[in-house]
C-alpha cells in the first residue's frame, strides 16, 4: 500500500521595503514552503514593476509566504517581519523611498488580523522605537508575482545578506 502524506499549509503576506531581502529572510525559515516576491494593495490588476515604481498604482513590494503551521507559526514569522526592518519609517526602508517601500501585513484570516493587530501593540508597548510604528495591518487584496528576474534575487547574484 502506497502512502501519502499531505502537507497543510497556510499563507502570509508581508511588505518590509524591496522584497529581494524580505523573500531571502523568510526563505531562510524552516517551515516555510515558497516565498514569492510580488506586489498587493495596489489598484491595477497585474502590474509591472515599473508601474509599481512609478507610485501610481498604490502596490506594495511583498512577500507572499507560503507555511507549513505545524513547523512554524504565524507568530514566529511576525517576530521574523518585525525583526526585519524599521517599521516606524513610512514609505522608506533605508535607501529606498516611495510607498511601493511601506512597512504592511495583509491577513487572509481573522485570526491572523488579530495576531498581527496584538504584536503590533506589544511592540509599541515594548519601547523598543522611539517613534510610532507605522505598520498599515488590512485584509489580504490580490496578490501578484512579480517578474521572473526578482524572483530568488539574492540567490540567484549570489548576495548574501540585505542591508538590515
Amino acid at each position: 500500500m502506497e502512502r501519502t502524506t499531505e502537507t497543510h499549509t497556510e499563507r502570509a503576506i508581508f511588505g518590509a521595503g524591496c522584497f529581494w531581502g524580505v523573500e531571502d529572510t523568510f526563505r531562510q525559515v524552516p517551515g516555510v514552503v515558497t516565498a514569492t516576491s510580488g506586489y498587493a494593495g495596489g489598484t491595477l490588476a497585474d502590474p509591472t514593476y515599473k508601474e509599481v515604481c512609478s507610485g501610481r498604482t498604490g502596490h506594495a513590494e511583498v512577500v507572499q509566504v507560503e507555511y507549513d503551521p505545524t513547523r512554524v507559526t504565524y507568530d514566529t514569522l511576525l517576530d521574523i517581519f518585525w525583526k526585519s526592518h524599521d517599521p516606524t519609517t513610512p514609505n522608506r526602508q533605508g535607501p529606498d523611498v516611495g510607498t511601493q517601500y511601506r512597512s504592511v501585513i495583509f491577513s487572509f484570516t481573522p485570526e491572523q488580523e488579530t495576531a498581527a493587530n496584538a504584536s503590533k501593540a506589544r511592540l509599541a508597548e515594548s519601547g523598543s522605537y522611539g517613534r510610532p510604528i507605522v505598520t498599515e495591518i488590512a485584509p489580504a487584496p490580490p496578490f501578484y508575482r512579480a517578474e521572473e528576474y526578482h524572483q530568488r534575487y539574492y540567490e540567484k547574484h549570489g548576495i548574501s545578506s540585505c542591508h538590515i
